[in-house]
C-alpha cells in the first residue's frame, strides 16, 4: 500500500455492516493536523449514527466514524504552531456533519478540538475519555457552576458519561450520588459515588434518605426520558439545576419550575456540527489532561480488545449494553 493511501472502515448504508477498505489518506488542510490514529473510543453515539438513528449528528454517507481518538501527528497544515510531529493527542474530532472519523489509520483533524495526551495513560485509556469528559465538563462545570459540598445525583453513572461526571464531581468536593441498575452498583462504587437502584427505590424515597427532602443541588441525566422527569422530581428548589445530554423529548416543565429550578441542556457535537466554539472543546480536555495526570480521572476500560476488522462486533456490545467499561477499538 502505497503512502498515499490507509485502511478504513466506511460506512455505506445505514444499518449495514462496515465495509473494510483501502481509501486515499487525508492531507492537512489550514489549522489542521494530520493523526496517525491509534485507538478510537465508541461510544453509544456511534452505534446510534452506523443504525441511522441519529439525525443530529448530520453525518451523511459513506463515511468513517468514530467520535473519539488518541494517536500521534505526523504531520502539521499551515497555521498550525501548537503542535509537532510526535506528539501524542487524544480528542473529540469526527464521525459526524461530514467530518471523516477515527476508524482509520489516520485522521486530518481541526487543531483546537485536541490537546496532549496525559502522560500517565495509555492510548487505549486516552481515546475512552473525550466525548464522555467533555459531555460532563459542560453540564457540570460549564453550565451548573459545580461547587465544593453540593450535593450531585448522576443518572446513569456507569456510561462513558456518567463516569466521567462523577470524577469530576469528587474532584470539585462534592458529595455525589448515581444511579444505575443493580449490576453496575460495584462500577459506581469504584468511582466513589453512593449507588442508587433507581428501578426498586422511588425518587421520593431516595431524596429523603440522602438529601433529607431537600432534594439535590445538581441533578445530570444522561438517559434521557422518564429519567429527565424524575430529574426535576429530584432536584432541590430555588436553586437547583438540571441537567441532561439527552433532552430530545418533550417534558413537562411544570415540576421544574413549581421549584424555581433551572434546566440546561448539553449538545456536545455543536462545535464540530458549526465550527464554532472548537477551541473551548481543546481547552476543556487540557483540563481533563491536568486532572488525568493528577490521579483524578480514569477511564474503566472492558478488557476485550477489538481492531477495525471486530469493530462491528465492539459497537453491536454498545448496544446490548453488554460492555464492563468503555470499548476501545485499536488501529
Amino acid at each position: 500500500m502505497s503512502s498515499e493511501h490507509m485502511r478504513a472502515l466506511v460506512l455505506e448504508d445505514y444499518g449495514a455492516p462496515f465495509v473494510y477498505r483501502v481509501i486515499d489518506r487525508p492531507r492537512p488542510d489550514f489549522g489542521e493536523v494530520l493523526i496517525r490514529v491509534k485507538a478510537s473510543g465508541v461510544n453509544p453515539l456511534d452505534a446510534k449514527i452506523k443504525a441511522g438513528e441519529a439525525e443530529h449528528a448530520k453525518q451523511p454517507l459513506p463515511a468513517v466514524l468514530g467520535i473519539d481518538m488518541a494517536g500521534v501527528v505526523v504531520e502539521v497544515g499551515e497555521g498550525v504552531t501548537s503542535y509537532a510531529p510526535g506528539d501524542k493527542v487524544y480528542g473529540m474530532t469526527g464521525g459526524v456533519a461530514g467530518l471523516q472519523g477515527s476508524l482509520a489509520e489516520y485522521v486530518a483533524v481541526d487543531a483546537e478540538l485536541i490537546a496532549r495526551k496525559p502522560a500517565n495513560l495509555t492510548m487505549r485509556e486516552a481515546a475512552a475519555i473525550p466525548f464522555g469528559f467533555v459531555t460532563a465538563w459542560e453540564g457540570l462545570v460549564d453550565k451548573a457552576k459545580i461547587e465544593e459540598g453540593q450535593k450531585v445525583l448522576i443518572h446513569g453513572g456507569s456510561g462513558g458519561i456518567g463516569q466521567m461526571a462523577i470524577q469530576i464531581a469528587r474532584a470539585f468536593g462534592a458529595d455525589v450520588y448515581a444511579t444505575d441498575t443493580d449490576d453496575k452498583q460495584a462500577i459506581i462504587e469504584w468511582f466513589g459515588a453512593t449507588h442508587i437502584d433507581a428501578d426498586t427505590v422511588s425518587v421520593a424515597d431516595y431524596v429523603n434518605k440522602y438529601t433529607r427532602g431537600a432534594g439535590f443541588d445538581i441533578v445530570f441525566d444522561t438517559v434521557g426520558g422518564a429519567t429527565l422527569d424524575a430529574s426535576f422530581e429530584a432536584v432541590k428548589q430555588n436553586n437547583g439545576h438540571v441537567i441532561s445530554s439527552l433532552g430530545w423529548g418533550s417534558h413537562s416543565l411544570a415540576p421544574l419550575s413549581s421549584k424555581a429550578a433551572t434546566y440546561s441542556g448539553v449538545f456536545t457535537l455543536l462545535p464540530m456540527l458549526t465550527g464554532m466554539g472548537r477551541e473551548h472543546h481543546g481547552a476543556i480536555l487540557r483540563e481533563a489532561t491536568r486532572m488525568a495526570e493528577a490521579g483524578q480521572i480514569l477511564p474503566l476500560l472492558d478488557p476485550r480488545h477489538f481492531h477495525l476488522q471486530t469493530a462491528d462486533q465492539a459497537l453491536t456490545l454498545i448496544v446490548r449494553r453488554g460492555e464492563t467499561g468503555n470499548i476501545v477499538v485499536e488501529i
